[in-house]
């Protein structure tokens, strides 16, 4: 039983050195990826806020000055090249302890030489916990994996989101713009009443029902468009991108499948061992 339990610890010990080569080989391919994906979601926002400006609002951005329509293309390079590195930092190995700040740090203003008729604009980076996982776990690796993705998700959420208020407090989205779908576009129908129409990619164009007193003329439809920056559309016009999310579909296909291994060869680990401790303990 003893010579059992040695012979499959050495194939778990061959497993988990598998494991581990795989887990480096995907947390190189994420690198590559995010480092895309950052600069694929700056492009694709300022190419929505370009065909929202243009396209959605002319007369909002035409009536800004010179000066304040360079202030907005500004502030809106420097949200993406924020959300570009937020991401890239979401796959650091730094512990959780070392990466915390104090709270006024994570507030950074977007531009101080905003103009007096364009109010600085607060930019809230999320940055989460981060997991240091065991690379030769594939149940670690694969809750990392999780977080990776939900932590990229989010910040291209967030850059929506900061995004839109900026266009927002630049005045050109409508200042009756509520917050549930400033905050949120993509779920702005569980808020108002709303209907999405077809679009530009990474814009939402919403007909919406703003319910006002009933002495007020602003009550009834009103079509809004806003920058919705969304993960498939982004990869879908970056082929480097789109390669780069294939391969890292091929290395998690091998990472499940060593995986399934994994946990059969712990399974008669337990079994081996629980029956070997029956008999050490077993009297008549």
């Amino acid at each position: 039983m003893a010579r059992a339990i040695e012979r499959i610890e050495r194939d778990i010990a061959v497993l988990e050195e598998a494991i581990r080569a795989i887990a480096i080989e995907l947390q190189s391919a994420y690198a590559s990826y995010l480092s895309t994906l950052g600069q694929a979601a700056r492009k694709q926002l300022i190419l929505a806020s370009y065909h929202l400006c243009t396209q959605g609002y002319p007369e909002k951005f035409l009536s800004l000055s010179l000066n304040q329509r360079q202030q907005l293309q500004q502030n809106v390079r420097k949200l993406g090249q924020e959300a570009a590195e937020q991401l890239l930092s979401n796959i650091s190995s730094e512990q959780v302890e070392e990466d915390q700040v104090d709270e006024e740090d994570e507030v950074d203003q977007v531009d101080e030489a905003v103009t007096s008729s364009l109010s600085p604009v607060s930019v809230r980076i999320s940055n989460p916990q981060r997991f240091v996982p065991n690379l030769s776990n594939p149940i670690e690796l694969a809750k990392w994996q999780q977080n990776v993705e939900e932590t990229s998700q989010e910040t291209l959420k967030n850059l929506s989101h900061n995004a839109n208020l900026l266009l927002q407090k630049s005045g050109i989205l409508p200042k009756k713009l509520p917050e549930p779908i400033l905050a949120a576009a993509a779920a702005a129908a569980s808020e108002a009443s709303a209907e999405v129409m077809p679009g530009p990619p990474n814009l939402l164009n919403l007909v919406i029902a703003i319910e006002n007193d009933q002495q007020s003329e602003d009550s009834g439809l009103t079509q809004i468009m806003a920058i919705n920056l969304r993960l498939g559309e982004i990869e879908f016009a970056d082929t480097t991108l789109s390669s780069e999310r294939k391969q890292i579909r091929n290395i998690l296909v091998q990472l499940n499948k060593l995986g399934r291994e994994y946990q059969k060869r712990q399974r008669e680990r337990s079994v081996a061992e629980a029956e070997a401790a029956w008999r050490a303990s077993w009297f008549e």
